[in-house]
């Protein structure tokens, strides 16, 4: 073996080493900022079963904070992991890229020789050689060169379908990058605005007990204004859903907007009973960390967006979405930290469209996800929180969910 491509093929592999000890600590370090997020989660979780005081607010608010501010982190770990594996597979790449033209080389030798040997027929092959033997041979030489051709073939073919693979790997691996920095510059501003949010909290109750429990009041009056106004409506939509125009009851026919468990069913149930001043759960609720991407259940159409905090915080459906499918159904998410999309545009299935959050009447982070009979979905003025509200015939999600 020729020295100089020996050294060669020991730095490469020392190279690609080194990079897999370092994704390997990224992955380690992505596994502790997750393990301060799970904690953070724990730590909103005993602060929402607490007493609703001015003082619990202020720290559910920081643990937010905290949450989003672990996930910038964990993000930019992810990002600089991607960059790892894209120089390794750029590596994998070359050395396919070589191995082929190796293999191609050899081929074309076999090839070459063949050609020579195809000249003369196996008459002319035994009469040139003194013995009956020799003749043989040579016969046999030409049939190996054959064999060996099919080898040589079929291992090009191997070379070339690892390159396939690789090329694919990479490919996907850049997307991953890409749509991961957008999430990092989204997160950023969702940080931001949680840190806006906490000082005008702040300047509103004045950092007094007094003042905060007088807005809680007033909230709650407001919430029940603005829930008993969305029910009545929705009531009677329920009763105009003609079932016949809308597409069965087909598991997987939307996709699950966000990874998580299902912490709220949809429809009069006991909770709802009991925590719902309309005692009806129009949607499920999917929890859901601050700034956890929302994905699109399906193709359709974006027919309105809004923030319902500018007239009504912690009222109604915070920052949603609604987005019109091609199915005979209409999809809403609501309670987001932040929507990525506007009135009009078409959005594909699985396309991220927001991130979940804890705006409007929401006691702590998650997705509000409705589904709609288009027939009867509607945008319209509400007489309790400002000019965009949805209404609609609603369906239980999970008619069409694979959960």
């Amino acid at each position: 073996m020729d020295f100089n491509n020996s050294k060669q093929a020991s730095a490469e592999t020392i190279d690609k080493n080194a990079l897999e000890n370092k994704i390997a600590e990224k992955e380690e370090e992505l596994k502790r900022i997750n393990q301060q997020i799970n904690e953070q989660k724990t730590k909103l979780e005993q602060t929402q079963s607490q007493k609703s005081t001015l003082t619990n607010e202020v720290k559910k608010i920081d643990i937010n904070i905290k949450q989003i501010d672990l996930g910038v982190q964990a993000s930019r770990v992810t990002i600089d992991k991607l960059d790892l594996k894209i120089k390794t597979l750029q590596g994998d790449i070359s050395e396919a890229e070589s191995d082929i033209l190796q293999k191609q080389g050899a081929v074309n030798e076999i090839l070459r020789q063949i050609q020579d040997k195809d000249n003369e027929n196996p008459l002319i092959v035994f009469l040139k050689n003194e013995t009956l033997s020799d003749g043989v041979l040579e016969i046999q030489s030409l049939t190996d060169l054959n064999n060996t051709l099919n080898i040589k073939i079929n291992e090009l073919d191997q070379s070339k379908n690892k390159l396939s693979d690789v090329l694919n790997q990479a490919s996907v691996t850049k997307e991953a990058k890409e749509v991961e920095h957008q999430t990092l510059q989204n997160k950023k501003e969702i940080a931001s605005d949680l840190k806006q949010e906490k000082q005008k909290f702040l300047q509103e109750t004045k950092s007094k007990e007094k003042t905060y429990q007088d807005s809680i009041k007033q909230l709650e009056q407001q919430q029940l204004a603005i829930a008993n106004e969305i029910e009545k409506i929705e009531s009677q939509l329920r009763s105009q859903i003609n079932y016949k125009n809308l597409p069965k009851n087909i598991p997987g026919l939307l996709a699950t907007p966000v990874p998580g468990r299902v912490t709220q069913e949809h429809g009069s149930t006991k909770f709802a009973r009991s925590a719902y001043k309309s005692q009806w759960h129009n949607g499920i609720d999917f929890a859901a960390s601050i700034g956890t991407p929302v994905i699109s259940a399906a193709e359709g159409v974006v027919v309105s967006t809004d923030n319902q905090d500018l007239y009504c915080r912690k009222g109604a459906y915070g920052k949603y979405i609604a987005i019109k499918h091609y199915n005979g159904l209409t999809t809403l998410y609501a309670h987001l930290s932040l929507y990525k999309v506007r009135e009009g545009d078409k959005v594909e299935r699985g396309q991220i469209i927001g991130y979940s959050g804890n705006t409007g009447y929401a006691t702590g982070p998650h997705l509000h996800f409705g589904v709609y009979d288009s027939e009867t979905f509607y945008i319209d003025k509400s007489k309790s929180c400002g000019p965009k509200m949805p209404f609609g015939g609603d369906l239980n999600p999970r008619n069409y969910l694979s959960i």
